[in-house]
């Protein structure tokens, strides 16, 4: 709404006092927050920090001295120059994330809203940089301005009905209930367990270990299950608890990584253990490993070999007792 008020081009239109300061100001941000917003919304893996947060903080910085927020000596001298190549950076990679992440998206909702919110969104914020950089800030023609004040209102709205209303996990798209589900938890109301898609599932991660595989896609991954899309995304995001094929594949890479590590007389080096457990790098075997059992490898394999941890049972878990301690 910040932004819907600061955009517009008709004075008369325009709130005075701390209202319509407090617009101006906000609209200066709008692109961030967007950015941040649809990154936690689409990755439930996200979090502010690194890149993310520093260009963020750079853009907010450079809004605020563009508009006196920290005094009169860098107001209104044309600053907001330097963020149209960021803000085409940032609409460029919010794009690239809610594309690149859709394929394996098990969330339905939110996989079937991913181009939409690419199109609309990133749209509507390179039209908005493209006219700063072609005509320059002061440009706002009234019809321009105001159908683009009518696009950002309707995809508000839209957003609002496909998020805040959908349950109360709000802003996530149902994230939250998509948590690792205990125990003896029943599937959703209405749903009935496909017995025999459990078994090929177990075939494929028990048996053939298809997870060791680091280039093996949610396509391939159907594929090999021999079931329609919906029905494989339904299984491990409903009846296993996962919302993205990339944590599903990572439980069981990770559980590999610990029974490796877990071999007293294994002294293999940490990227071995990474490539042998299915991972494509060090890097993405770090971060997986630290999300799932709160440390690192090395000192994972530190704590076994103190006697501080006990390492992993050599015999294999069913898959159905696996799939509830996930």
């Amino acid at each position: 709404m910040g932004f819907v008020i600061g955009n517009t081009p008709m004075t008369s239109l325009v709130p005075t006092g701390l209202v319509g300061t407090v617009a101006h100001t906000v609209s200066g941000f709008a692109v961030v927050f967007l950015w941040w917003f649809c990154l936690s919304c689409f990755d439930s893996r996200f979090r502010l920090k690194g890149g993310v947060l520093g260009v963020g903080l750079f853009w907010a910085a450079i809004a605020a001295l563009d508009r006196g927020l920290l005094g009169d000596a860098f107001a209104d001298k044309g600053l907001s120059r330097l963020l149209v190549p960021l803000g085409f950076a940032i609409v460029g990679h919010l794009v690239w994330r809610l594309l690149e992440g859709r394929e394996g998206d098990l969330i339905q909702q939110r996989h079937d809203a991913r181009i939409m919110v690419a199109v609309l969104l990133g749209g509507m914020l390179l039209i908005d940089l493209a006219a700063d950089a072609l005509f320059g800030f002061a440009w706002r023609p009234i019809a321009f301005a105001m159908t683009q004040n009518a696009m950002i209102l309707a995809f508000g709205l839209w957003l609002a009905r496909r998020i805040l209303m959908v349950d109360p996990a709000m802003l996530t798209f149902g994230v939250a209930q998509a948590a690792p589900m205990p125990a003896g938890a029943a599937p959703k109301p209405g749903h009935r367990p496909n017995t025999e898609l459990h078994g090929r599932l177990s075939v494929l991660m028990e048996t053939e270990r298809v997870f060791l595989d680091p280039e093996l896609t949610f396509a391939g991954f159907v594929a090999r299950m021999g079931a329609p899309e919906r029905a494989v995304r339904t299984l491990v995001n409903h009846e296993l608890g996962h919302d993205h094929f990339r944590t599903f594949l990572n439980h069981y890479r990770v559980a590999e990584a610990r029974r490796l590590l877990g071999e007293r007389d294994r002294a293999d080096k940490l990227i071995a253990v990474a490539l042998d457990s299915g991972f494509a790098s060090l890097a993405s075997f770090n971060r997986a490993f630290r999300a799932i059992e709160g440390c690192t490898p090395s000192e994972y394999r530190a704590a076994v070999r103190q006697g501080q941890m006990n390492p992993p049972s050599q015999d294999k878990q069913s898959f159905e007792e696996r799939k509830t301690g996930f």
